[in-house]
């Protein structure tokens, strides 16, 4: 048996979205160190604001300032901070229920350790030096033993509101693929295509999952699949990924193998986009050192009969 792989891996997007007025001015305000909450149809001051009343679904947009004091309603300590998190230094993170408000914010909170934490201290708002109208305008929360702080009583009417955001996604991860993907990456490492046969419905599973998600048994029976195979969905490309080097547009596809019976997906090169079709036959375009096919090509075959691949789409 190969020895089993494990990897480092991240997913990492940016994720940008537009902001309804309730969203752009509670942005727009925490540039100007100003926080705003709004009023329910209840009499209830919600912060952060929402957009809409979350016991009527009403509408709401009757903006008003909180103080940037308040009282952590609970807290929990993390001793090791991430990568992009709000302090690099161990700290809590905190509900502040702030000063005029009815619901409690989510931040951190700067502290020296986990015994000067807990729930009812009063602590206010530290402002980032730099602020662009993103909640990391606040930088976090540190401990105050004042007053309540007072408020300018703020409409949320600013001049140039923030209309928009882009928030960096990111998930680092250790990926482990487990016997069945193990012994399927090692094959493609020869440019070998394997799956695992299900003992009960016969299906082959390309990759193979270990177990056969239909009948719910294992599958330990290894079958060669390919090379060649059917497209049998696709679309195509227009956005060019960062990171790879390929020109849009391209074609990425579902692949049935010849005697899989789970199509996979890859590359459609060798042909121009727009004549890629469903039935077409293709076959693996490899690269010296791959692990994985760079792409598939026509194999100059009839297109397959739709009933021979219309299970798998």
């Amino acid at each position: 048996m190969p020895e089993v792989l494990k990897a480092p891996l991240v997913v990492e997007f940016p994720f940008t979205r537009s902001l309804g007025p309730v969203q752009s001015a509670f942005l727009t305000g925490l540039r100007a160190r100003v926080v705003l909450g709004v009023r329910s149809g209840d009499g209830r001051v919600l912060v952060p604001p929402v957009e809409y009343d979350p016991v009527t679904a009403e509408e709401i947009r009757d903006l008003t300032e909180v103080a940037p004091t308040g009282t952590v309603t609970t807290w929990a300590w993390n001793h090791a901070p991430r990568r992009g998190q709000p302090l690099t230094t161990p700290f809590a993170w905190v509900l502040v229920r702030l000063d005029g408000a009815d619901t409690a914010l989510l931040h951190a909170l700067d502290a020296p350790g986990p015994d000067a934490v807990h729930t009812g201290m009063r602590v206010r708002v530290r402002w980032a030096e730099q602020r662009t109208g993103a909640i990391t305008d606040i930088a976090c929360f540190e401990p105050y033993d004042g007053d309540p702080a007072g408020t300018a009583g703020h409409t949320g009417a600013f001049e140039d509101p923030v209309t928009g955001i882009v928030a960096p996604a990111r998930l680092d991860y250790t990926y482990a693929p487990g016997r069945a993907q193990t012994a399927y990456l090692d094959a493609l490492s020869g440019r070998r295509t394997v799956g695992e046969r299900c003992p009960e419905c016969r299906k082959v599973y390309v990759p193979p999952r270990g177990a056969c998600p239909t009948c719910g048994v294992a599958t330990s029976e290894q079958v060669e699949v390919g090379p060649r195979g059917t497209v049998t969905t696709f679309c195509v490309v227009n956005i060019k990924a960062k990171n790879l080097d390929i020109e849009v547009p391209y074609v990425y596809a579902h692949i049935a193998l010849d005697g899989a019976g789970l199509a996979l997906h890859g590359r459609i090169g060798g042909i121009p986009y727009d004549e890629v079709r469903m039935g077409l036959r293709v076959e693996p375009v490899w690269t010296e050192g791959a692990r994985h096919p760079d792409h598939y090509r026509p194999t100059g075959e009839p297109d397959a009969d739709y009933d021979t691949y219309k299970e798998l789409l």
